[in-house]
C-alpha cells in the first residue's frame, strides 16, 4: 500500500474514531440523568430522603423509596393504573379516528375539504389552557366530571389534529396505483383500508400512538383540574404532591422512585416502535 493511501486509511480512522467517540459522549451525556434517578430510587432509609449527591446507594440497594411513595394518594398502583387506563385508551382512540379521517382527507373529494383541512390545522393554535374552562363545563353538561372516561376524550380531541395531519402525509405517500390494483381485485372501502393500506402506512400509525401516549402518559393540568377524586388521579397529579412534601419535608427517595416509574412506560413504547418513528415522521416529506 502507498504512503498516500495509508494516510487516507489512518485520516478516515481517526475520522470514524472521532465521530463514535463523540456519539457516546453525547449519549452518556443524556442517559446520565436517567442513571442517577434510578440508581437514587434504590437507595437505603434516612439516606433516600436526601438530595441524590452522590446518586449511587452507599449502604445497599433498598426498595424504601419505593415504599415511601406508596404511602402518598391513593397509591403508586392505583394511580399507575390510572395513567396507564387513560393513555391507552387515548392511543386506541386517537389510532382509529385519524386513521379514518387521514384516509378519507387523502382519497376522497368533497366539498370544502382544504377549508376543513386547514381549519382542523388551525386548532394546533389555540392554547390548551385558554379552553380548559369551556371543556370543565362541557364534561359537566354531559355528566363526564370527574371521569377518567371524560380526560380521556379531553386527550383526543387534543391529539387529534397533529394525529389526522400525520396520517393524511401517511397516505399521500402510499402510490394510488396500489390502491386502484386491491379495488379491481374486489377489496372495497374498509377491507381496503385494514387489509392493503394499513401495513403501508404502519410507521405513521406508530408515530401518532406514540405521540398520543406519551402525551396523555405526562400530561398535568388537565388531570388537575378536571379531576377532582384522590383515587381517581393520574401519576403527574400524584408526583406533584410527592414534590411538594408534607409539612414542608421533601422525601427525595421517593420523588426518585417516581421518576423512575413514570418514565419506565414511555422508554418501553418509544423503543418498542422506535423503528417505525423516523419513517412516519418523514413520510410524505418528498411527495
Amino acid at each position: 500500500m502507498s504512503t498516500a493511501r495509508k494516510r487516507r486509511a489512518n485520516g478516515a480512522l481517526r475520522g470514524l474514531a472521532a465521530y463514535h467517540g463523540a456519539g457516546i459522549i453525547i449519549a452518556l451525556f443524556f442517559l446520565a440523568p436517567l442513571a442517577i434517578t434510578f440508581l437514587a430510587s434504590f437507595r437505603h432509609g434516612t439516606e433516600a430522603r436526601q438530595p441524590a449527591l452522590p446518586p449511587w446507594p452507599t449502604n445497599g440497594f433498598s426498595l424504601d423509596s419505593y415504599r415511601s411513595l406508596d404511602t402518598f394518594g391513593a397509591g403508586i398502583w392505583q394511580h399507575t393504573l390510572n395513567s396507564l387506563a387513560v393513555s391507552l385508551a387515548t392511543v386506541v382512540l386517537t389510532v382509529a379516528v385519524s386513521l379514518l379521517a387521514g384516509y378519507g382527507f387523502s382519497r376522497y373529494r368533497f366539498p370544502l375539504k382544504n377549508v376543513l383541512f386547514v381549519l382542523v390545522i388551525a386548532t394546533l393554535m389555540i392554547p390548551f389552557q385558554s379552553i380548559l374552562t369551556p371543556l370543565f363545563i362541557i364534561l359537566a353538561k354531559l355528566g363526564l366530571s370527574n371521569s377518567l372516561i371524560g380526560l380521556t376524550l379531553v386527550y383526543v380531541t387534543l391529539q387529534l389534529p397533529f394525529s389526522v395531519f400525520m396520517m393524511r402525509n401517511a397516505f399521500d405517500a402510499v402510490p394510488k396505483e396500489i390502491e386502484e390494483a386491491a379495488r379491481i381485485d374486489g377489496a372495497r372501502d374498509l377491507r381496503l383500508l385494514i387489509r392493503v393500506l394499513l401495513p403501508l402506512v404502519l410507521p405513521g400509525v406508530a408515530t401518532v400512538a406514540i405521540f398520543a401516549f406519551l402525551n396523555a402518559w405526562n400530561e398535568f393540568l388537565a388531570a388537575l383540574v378536571l379531576l377532582s377524586s384522590n383515587e381517581k388521579y393520574t401519576l403527574p397529579v400524584l408526583m406533584m404532591a410527592v414534590r411538594a412534601g408534607r409539612l414542608g419535608a421533601i422525601n427525595w427517595g421517593a420523588v426518585q422512585a417516581g421518576v423512575a416509574v413514570m418514565t419506565i412506560p414511555c422508554l418501553i413504547v418509544f423503543l418498542a416502535l422506535q423503528r417505525y418513528y423516523m419513517r412516519g415522521l418523514m413520510a410524505g416529506a418528498v411527495k
